[in-house]
């Protein structure tokens, strides 16, 4: 279908208050869209069939998700367009900064008395909206991060989130597999390579061990490649990429989401104890927020799905834009905030016209 006729198509799909899902692979012009026939609310515990998942952080073996057989998919190509982006001033707020240096520094005590060695904290940000314009947003998402996995999500019960993802969490093809280890953020300068202090390299080697030891129980090969350097829109990371061969018997993905979400890079090490402390002291609810998402094929024969990062929940009135970071017992709690303050920035260039 036609780019600007689906756009129509999946804007009439909200206006009805009904189900859908566009989105794009990292690097691809190709656009795929599920318009769901109903408001029904699916789930999936076995990924057996054709289907678009969206799992909470807070996972229990159970995700919503858009099938394919209650639902007309279409794609298309992308029109790409130049955007212009403006710079967005983020106004500090003394109270949730004070506030969140504290959750930072409660963080490290944990670390310091032995019982973790990374918990990942994170918080969210409410802004008002002076207009709403889904296809707009839609344009912007697409074109301003090609190299993420891009998505719009609507459900009546979860409301409508999008977001530009940097990270893999799995990806499968038969009984192949590959997935990363991401840590550490600083701003992209161009032509300028990163230096990366030695509190980031242990952040990501302990995600780097931590998939790995979570991986040796589903898998018969495993390799991890050398640390490079991973841009993300205006931000770059440490990445390892991390492939294989699952064992004959658990080449399954509900085994192999149960293993790595959530991720090292979304919650710490080791994960039930980051996880527990994450919701017993951060002082919201992160919903979708470091789940995971993306399209399963049939039978389990593919996916790709994608840690929920650098994204946001909107309503016509309000956005809520979720960030956060890695900590270590080398962290400086301001640094911390600072890291929290420029991944803002990140995506609210989506939403820029509409603030």
């Amino acid at each position: 279908m036609e780019y600007f006729k689906l756009l129509d198509k999946v804007s009439m799909q909200y206006e009805r208050k009904l189900p859908f899902v566009m989105f794009a692979l990292p690097d691809s012009e190709e656009l795929s869209v599920m318009v769901q026939n109903d408001d029904t609310l699916h789930t999936t515990v076995d990924y057996q069939d054709q289907c678009f998942v969206f799992a909470p952080f807070d996972y229990h073996e159970k995700a919503i998700c858009i099938p394919a057989d209650h639902s007309e998919v279409y794609e298309t190509t992308l029109i790409k367009e130049s955007i212009d982006q403006k710079q967005v001033i983020i106004e500090e707020d003394p109270g949730v900064r004070d506030n969140y240096i504290e959750l930072v520094e409660k963080t490290i005590k944990v670390i310091l008395l032995g019982k973790a060695k990374k918990i990942v904290n994170s918080r969210s940000k409410l802004f008002s909206l002076k207009s709403f314009d889904l296809l707009g947003m839609i344009h912007r998402l697409m074109n301003l991060y090609p190299t993420a996995f891009r998505y719009i999500w609507y459900h009546p019960m979860t409301g409508l989130w999008c977001g530009a993802s940097p990270e893999v969490l799995v990806k499968t093809e038969g009984q192949s597999f590959s997935t990363m280890a991401l840590a550490g953020t600083q701003n992209y300068v161009e032509n300028k390579n990163p230096k990366w202090s030695d509190k980031e390299v242990e952040e990501h080697q302990i995600v780097i061990d931590a998939i790995s030891d979570r991986l040796q129980k589903v898998t018969s090969v495993l390799r991890i490649s050398k640390t490079y350097n991973r841009q993300a829109a205006s931000v770059v990371h440490l990445c390892a990429d991390i492939t294989g061969i699952l064992k004959r018997g658990k080449a399954n993905l509900p085994n192999i989401t149960s293993s790595l979400h959530p991720t090292p890079a979304v919650c710490g090490r080791p994960q039930s104890i980051a996880k527990e402390f994450i919701l017993a002291n951060e002082d919201y609810d992160r919903e979708y927020y470091t789940g995971f998402l993306g399209p399963v094929c049939e039978k389990k024969t593919c996916s790709n799905l994608f840690v929920n990062l650098r994204c946001m929940k909107i309503d016509e009135k309000k956005v809520t834009l979720f960030v956060g970071g890695g900590i270590t017992l080398a962290s400086k709690p301001l640094d911390e905030w600072l890291e929290t303050q420029n991944k803002l920035v990140t995506m609210l260039q989506v939403m820029q016209p509409m603030l």
